[in-house]
């Protein structure tokens, strides 16, 4: 009988293709995708299904701080998942006691919760709030123009950027926007209700804008004064990524009053985990404990999995001295795109960020984009997929680098030159 050769397998035959059909049919499309489908990672680099390299400036969206597929993520992975994995928040567990001591150690005096993301953080932050208010029917949070504070009904509520709020009308009550970096805004905001205010360190989705120091203490100060909390959403711009543990502490440094500073509530995901989901927020003394039994919860938060993982993070991160790497070498990042900005500014308007949180904001009505309906930023970010480098887009004119921790000299020298052949390229363009 003749031997029939077997058919090999769809996906051998079109990864890509058959990977997109597999989305298109059973994959709610709630996210628009770039035109990119990928197998693997290694360091600072992604492949995709056919084998390309991309260096990856944008970690997962500020998530993977040590890169793809580090082994010591992968053993402390292995080492736990013979352990234990999950036993609920019913009981006590090793590993979410040593993180709980770790970030505390690293933020102030306070006490820890854990949640699964950076939405679920927020939230933990909002009803903390609410509980901080409720005898005195406060529950208001004011929250800055341009800010993302998470895609739940009460994250949407709490951002301040009217396209995360479309079709979900009504919105969630209890939160109010008022301008970032302005202090007197701040104040005059201010009603019977309010019960807290909550902003970014760095705003991320918003454009990478750092909060100035004199707003961060004068916050403090009227916090203090009509007896409000103070929160910081710390998802994206914390974990070392401004090169110090959270980003008021780097926007503080050396500023007189700054050491003193701290806010009431904070929240952490993205990094925390290096690719691994988790999300924690800290209260500050004598607030840490308003969440009493039976307030709050989470099935998954904490696991001895994602606390091995996060403590392991932690250990690399201070091991290998990253966050001065994140501050050295993101200081040469932006001089890089400064000078970009000096050399092409028909394309390139500036620079902005601290760290490895850096935005580049794009040159109005570039003449290369102007056929196009998509906005300047995501047609540059898909400029820069042609050339193999993957970034962040962040509002219509921002590109973010959110690079790994521990990214190399030599491979943030390859990005910036990915990005002058770009930049390069769209100047000459007419």
């Amino acid at each position: 009988m003749k031997e029939l050769e077997p058919t090999p397998p769809p996906i051998v035959r079109n990864q890509h293709e058959a990977i997109r059909e597999l989305f298109t049919r059973n994959v709610v499309p709630s996210y628009g995708r770039f035109e990119l489908v990928l197998s693997h990672g290694a360091g600072s680099y992604l492949f995709d299904v056919s084998g390309r390299r991309y260096l990856d400036l944008g970690s997962g969206i500020a998530v993977c701080c040590l890169g793809h597929a580090h082994p010591a993520i992968t053993t402390a992975l292995v080492e736990q998942s013979q352990k234990l994995i999950h036993v609920s928040n019913l009981y006590f567990t090793e590993p979410q006691g040593r993180l709980a001591a770790e970030l505390v150690k690293r933020i102030g005096p306070g006490k820890c919760f854990f949640a699964n993301s950076g939405a679920e953080a927020n939230e933990g932050l909002f009803k903390l709030a609410r509980k901080f208010g409720h005898d005195e029917g406060r529950y208001e949070v004011l929250t800055a123009v341009n800010s993302f504070h998470g895609r739940t009904l009460g994250g949407i509520a709490a951002t301040g950027q009217d396209k995360v709020k479309k079709g979900f009308e009504p919105i969630m009550t209890g939160f109010r926007h008022i301008p970032f970096n302005d202090l007197a805004a701040a104040r005059a905001a201010i009603s019977p209700a309010t019960a807290a205010i909550m902003i970014e360190g760095v705003q991320g989705e918003g454009g990478v804008t750092p909060a100035t120091a004199e707003y961060l203490l004068g916050l403090r100060a009227l916090c203090d004064e009509k007896k409000l909390l103070l929160l910081m959403d710390g998802i994206q711009c914390g974990h070392y990524r401004t090169g110090k543990f959270q980003s008021f502490q780097r926007i503080l440094e050396g500023v007189p009053g700054g050491e003193n500073f701290l806010p009431d509530g904070l929240s952490m995901a993205k990094s925390l985990g290096g690719g691994f989901p988790i999300g924690a927020f800290w209260i500050r003394e004598p607030y840490a404990d308003l969440l009493g039994p039976g307030t709050h919860g989470s099935t998954f938060g904490g696991t001895p999995l994602a606390c091995a993982v996060a403590l392991k993070v932690l250990e690399v991160i201070e091991a290998e001295k990253l966050d001065a790497n994140a501050r050295k070498l993101g200081e040469w990042l932006q001089h890089e795109l400064d000078r970009l900005a000096r050399e092409y500014p028909a394309v390139v308007k500036r620079s902005r960020g601290l760290g490895f949180m850096l935005g580049l904001e794009l040159a109005e009505k570039i003449p290369a984009f102007a056929g196009s309906d998509k906005t300047a930023a995501l047609q540059f970010v898909n400029r820069l997929h042609a050339v193999g480098v993957m970034t962040v887009p962040a509002g219509t004119q921002i590109v973010r680098l959110l690079p790994p921790l521990n990214l190399k000299p030599q491979e943030a020298g390859e990005g910036i030159a990915k990005i002058e052949e770009v930049v390069k390229d769209l100047a000459g363009a007419r």
